[in-house]
């Protein structure tokens, strides 16, 4: 994994494009389009974009770079937004969303005055294609056969889903945990290495990832999958949810635990909850956006034929439909963490949005 620095993306790209040749160049364009085009935004992005690659990943011939980018003000108290996209290699629209997010953002810098007032309050940083070797090879798993959404050192308390839960007996079958005493896969390292690099002493973060594959409905789900009991900031998430629902009453997004569905081994978010609530004060947001590709195949049931097709919309107008349909929320995560003082409860309205939160998620399991 290389070194963390802030670099201008008009350093980083043409020496990552340099060292490829005509063959590695035509393999990136026919199996991981999303890289060419997310190093042809970066590369025409302004100079308060900075790009660092987060990590590599050796795939047969070529090594692919895990980009990092940051945006926003340097200030190491600022609050903090974290958006990750491809943490599986199958889930192309997760790192798709991330990069039209990306596209609308770098677009509006040179004219939106609001945009520009709001990065000097808020620092953002994205890595929006965390499984570059996965989503070569077309496979949920890095190329080593890992899920990296189960191979975080945390067990499940209870009964995890049989198999989807993660296993450990083969990585020819799909969900496996990897091996503990190996540690985390490169990835997950990279990622490791990012939260801990911007994290630290923030009094707000929050991170959102980007999935797909469950469900008839968009899903925001958070902490927990190993457990079914509440997270100790529970508060927080419904004063979010809150204020989401006053601001656009008439969203289409779900709330709900990930533990209302299904309880897994090694869930990334759930480890990086716990490690960084135990190293601050302030307050970290896991959260994860999970696009729900059921009714893409309920109305092009063609697409079961398809591998990509359980988890993209192939259809280009759903496609560009489900691109620009998030665009809101995210922007909202921005706002929302730039005036986290404003919303997030203090005393006594802790404890009454911690009840209601108990009360609305947790009735049958408190």
């Amino acid at each position: 994994m290389t070194e963390l620095r802030a670099l201008t993306p008009h350093s980083v790209i043409p020496a990552e494009q340099a060292s490829r040749n005509r063959q590695q160049k035509r393999l990136l364009r026919t199996f991981l389009p999303e890289l060419v085009q997310l190093e042809r935004q970066l590369a025409e992005a302004p100079e308060l974009v900075n790009t660092a690659v987060a990590g590599r990943v050796a795939v047969g011939p070529i090594e692919l770079p895990i980009y990092r980018v940051d945006l926003g003000t340097p200030a190491t108290n600022a609050p903090v937004v974290l958006i990750v996209g491809g943490v599986h290699g199958l889930e192309r629209i997760g790192s798709q969303v991330v990069m039209a997010w990306l596209d609308s953002l770098l677009a509006r810098l040179g004219w939106d005055q609001h945009l520009n007032a709001l990065l000097e309050k808020v620092h953002i940083t994205l890595l929006p294609i965390v499984n570059p070797g996965g989503m070569y090879l077309n496979q949920r798993s890095n190329p080593s056969g890992v899920d990296l959404m189960r191979n975080a050192p945390i067990t499940a308390q209870d009964g995890s889903a049989f198999l989807l839960g993660g296993q450990q007996w083969s990585s020819r079958l799909p969900w496996y945990r990897g091996r503990p005493e190996q540690g985390m896969e490169v990835e997950n390292q990279a990622l490791e290495a990012v939260i801990q690099d911007l994290l630290p002493n923030r009094p707000f973060s929050l991170a959102l990832d980007c999935h797909s594959g469950f469900g008839w409905q968009d899903q925001i789900w958070f902490p927990y999958a190993y457990r079914r009991r509440p997270m100790r900031r529970i508060d927080s998430v419904m004063a979010l949810k809150l204020i989401w629902e006053q601001a656009y009453p008439n969203h289409n997004y779900r709330f709900e635990p990930q533990s209302a569905h299904y309880l897994t081994h090694g869930d990334l978010w759930d480890y990086f909850y716990k490690q960084v609530n135990r190293e601050n004060s302030g307050v970290f947001l896991p959260l994860t956006l999970e696009m729900g590709s059921w009714r893409w195949i309920r109305k092009r049931p063609r697409q079961l034929f398809r591998l990509d097709g359980f988890f993209n919309p192939l259809v280009p107008h759903r496609h560009q439909r489900v691109l620009r349909s998030h665009l809101t929320w995210m922007d909202f995560l921005i706002s929302a963490a730039a005036s986290h003082q404003n919303w997030l409860p203090t005393g006594e309205q802790q404890s009454m949005l911690r009840e209601a939160a108990i009360m609305h998620w947790y009735r049958d399991t408190r």
